[in-house]
């Protein structure tokens, strides 16, 4: 019970139910004022233009707020006018709603930024079909101001709510990449001591994954809103906390180094499993964190206790000769990694207290090239003008799927409320099959529990004050959930569309209302189903783009971290631009996570070569562990490294790897066995205090690893050695 009331209050302090709360209130407020004034039937109209512009009102960077939610109200406004206006005329009618859907879901081609904005525009020609016929122009007329008097009423409150919110939206940002990050690190401790069924491995290295990919994405959310303006203490605060989640993200990474080794070797296993232990630990450490911040409390402070007894008995010095890739020595360098992590952590408490100051300069320079742009450019839409786009193929099975809809909907007994056929397949309609399934699910379960409150709402003849909060509560709910648990969504917005429904159409019968949405629910989810094998853009299509962005961004970020240790002092310039690279190379490597998660809904013929595709995964984290793992040495502890000896390897290791994963690279023969002679310098001999050799043969596995991810890559692709990645 204790767990259940700690995570329900951590939904409840979210910033996705702050967000819902808004649009509650905006659309309880402006729906009542504009009863008041102007009538039921304005009201009705004006809650209507509340609904169609409130998708694309997400927590965001002040800046660029008010014009994120301009498409939705001029586009929406002239096509709800227009479906009125044709509601006597089926054939003309047939053509606004596909020609308009055709353009309306190439919205996708604009990414998060517009998908919404794609709903936004659907949500008025939906619910224009919703509302009663008109009894001619001049009401018409009135009805479509109402609407735009709602629509740009909530832009407004939209638009001052988020920059009142805004600093709440900062401290639940950094909540939510800590949460992201303790999720992490319990799944990475786990992997200390893999089970030793097949089934269970592969689960939890697939969990691993889908979790850095999570994290990647909500890092991305956080850098826009903390990154604006970090012009105050508090916002360079928690800025600073945020680039130290980065860090720590590097640390963890790294923390898969070599235990492949140390899990075959019987007289480290005690330490792996304290070291895992230890891990998750920390992850409670970084939990409660995130509660303190959540709930406006200084944390408590960090007590470095737990870790000094392990970390100790894994540094005792090995015994003398023995190789540096022997079991002791690589048990005390994953010690140091975790003892890393732990250092992160400290951190990231004693920023949250005020007992550290963040690195201003670092957060200064970088704030502007981390946040994602804000304007609305034509070039998506200049660029998906190709037969093979996946927008575009979406785009037109969407409006091959609303024709069917509509169609449908005309010849049934209960034609007059097609609309809601229509509406399920705006929601349940998504670019792949993986995404249509779990919406077809959760949209049919949702409305069958939504039907049954509506209808005992409806059967109740509650008053219309009641009707207006019940409306306003699932306008919030709908939309705070609709990322987050889309069934909750679903079953809120069948409230809503039945209690607007309703509203609009005084006189109907609850109960036959009740009824005809579960059949149409049931329809429109058939019909999205169907009609998402139509033009499909299996991921395998997508993948010799996402192989060749990796490989990419592998050997860019490769570069720029090598380049660290090839200068005479490192300035925050040269490590902005390696940020920035590791950023490209954790957005690629999500970007191939999620391709292969959506390909496993897919029919087995078309899927990709997901062992091949898992199996580059695990190289390119590898990777990234080793230049991490490279980049703390060249960083924090350049005193221990005779640089100027290491400027050879390091420029040879450079040129390896950027030409082992280069475009059109030949496939590389089979690595050397692990006895044989590897194509690096030799190491010097080794000593406590030089961590040269260490560095060697960081280099010396990363060429390795470069090498193996440029034949991962040529197999998942199907390319023959020296074409390079099929496009």
């Amino acid at each position: 019970m204790k767990a259940f009331l700690r995570a329900a209050l951590r939904i409840a302090l979210s910033s996705y139910v702050a967000n819902g709360l808004v649009a509650a209130t905006g659309l309880l407020a402006i729906s009542s004022l504009v009863h008041l004034v102007f009538g039921a039937a304005a009201g009705a109209a004006a809650s209507v233009g509340v609904i169609v512009v409130t998708p694309p009102d997400q927590p965001a960077p002040r800046r660029g707020k008010f014009t994120h939610f301009l498409p939705a109200v001029l586009i929406g406004m002239p096509l709800f006018f227009a479906t009125g206006a044709l509601r006597h005329s089926a054939p003309q009618l047939m053509a606004l709603l596909v020609g308009a859907s055709f353009f309306a879901f190439l919205g996708a081609a604009w990414g998060k930024r517009g998908l919404p904005v794609s709903v936004s525009v659907m949500f008025s020609m939906v619910f224009a079909l919703a509302s009663p016929p008109s009894a001619g122009l001049r009401e018409l007329v009135g009805e479509t101001l109402a609407f735009a008097l709602g629509a740009w009423l909530y832009i407004l409150w939209g638009t001052a709510a988020n920059s009142l919110l805004n600093p709440r939206y900062r401290v639940l940002a950094v909540v939510d990449s800590l949460s992201a990050v303790a999720a992490l690190m319990r799944t990475q401790g786990l992997h200390f001591t893999l089970p030793q069924d097949v089934q269970q491995r592969t689960a939890l290295v697939g969990r691993l994954m889908k979790q850095q990919a999570t994290l990647a994405d909500q890092l991305q959310s956080a850098r826009n809103i903390l990154l604006e303006d970090p012009t105050t203490p508090r916002r360079l605060q928690l800025a600073g906390m945020l680039m130290q989640v980065l860090d720590m993200r590097d640390h963890l990474v790294a923390c898969a180094l070599d235990l492949d080794a140390l899990r075959e070797a019987p007289d480290q296993q005690e330490l792996l499993r304290v070291l895992g232990t230890e891990i998750q630990a920390l992850a409670d450490d970084v939990e409660l964190l995130a509660d303190a911040l959540r709930l406006g409390r200084t944390p408590a402070a960090f007590a470095p206790s737990r870790p000094v007894l392990a970390l100790a008995a894994a540094q005792a010095p090995a015994p003398a000769g023995v190789a540096i890739d022997a079991p002791p020595r690589l048990a005390g360098a994953l010690a140091r990694r975790v003892g890393y992590v732990h250092d992160e952590v400290a951190r990231l408490v004693g920023l949250a207290r005020g007992e550290r100051e963040p690195d201003v300069e670092v957060v200064r320079i970088a704030w502007r090239m981390f946040v994602s742009p804000t304007r609305w450019t034509w070039r998506p839409f200049l660029s998906l003008w190709r037969w093979d786009a996946p927008p575009l193929r979406h785009a037109i099975r969407a409006a091959l799927a609303i024709a069917a809809g509509y169609s449908v909907g005309l010849v049934l007994p209960w034609g007059s409320h097609e609309y809601w056929i229509l509406l399920t397949i705006v929601v349940v309609l998504r670019g792949s099959l993986a995404q249509t399934l779990e919406r077809r699910n959760h949209r049919v379960a949702g409305t069958l529990l939504g039907c049954l409150v509506a209808g005992v709402l409806l059967y109740a003849h509650l008053p219309l004050p009641v009707l207006l909060l019940v409306l306003a509560t699932g306008q919030g709910v709908a939309h705070a959930f609709a990322v987050q648990r889309y069934v909750v969504t679903a079953v809120a917005a069948t409230v809503l569309a039945l209690v607007q429904a309703h509203l609009l159409n005084v006189g109907t019968s609850p109960v036959f209302q009740v009824a005809e949405r579960l059949l149409d629910t049931l329809l429109g989810a058939a019909i999205a189903w169907v009609f998402s094998y139509v033009l499909p853009s299996w991921e395998r299509h997508q993948v010799g783009a996402l192989v060749a962005r990796t490989l990419a961004a592998q050997a860019r970020h490769a570069q720029l971290a090598l380049a660290l240790g090839q200068q005479a002092a490192v300035d925050t310039r040269s490590e902005l631009a390696w940020r920035l690279a590791r950023r490209e190379a954790y957005d690629a490597l999500s970007a191939l996570v999620q391709a292969i998660q959506r390909s496993l809904s897919e029919p087995r013929a078309v899927r990709p070569p997901l062992a091949e595709l898992e199996r580059m995964l695990g190289h390119s984290y590898q990777l990234l562990a080793q230049l991490t793992a490279i980049k703390t040495m060249l960083l924090q502890r350049r005193d221990r490294l005779d640089i100027a000896q290491l400027q050879g390897p390091l420029e040879q290791a450079t040129r390896a790897i950027a030409d082992a994963l280069a475009p059109g690279a030949p496939q590389p023969a089979a690595m050397p066995a692990p006895g044989e002679p590897r194509p690096m310098l030799e190491m010097p001999d080794d000593s406590e205090r030089d961590l040269g050799p260490w560095l060697l043969r960081r280099l010396r596995l990363a060429v390795g690893l470069a090498r193996e991810l440029q034949r991962d890559a040529a197999q998942a692709t199907g390319t023959q050695p020296g074409t390079g990645p099929a496009a």
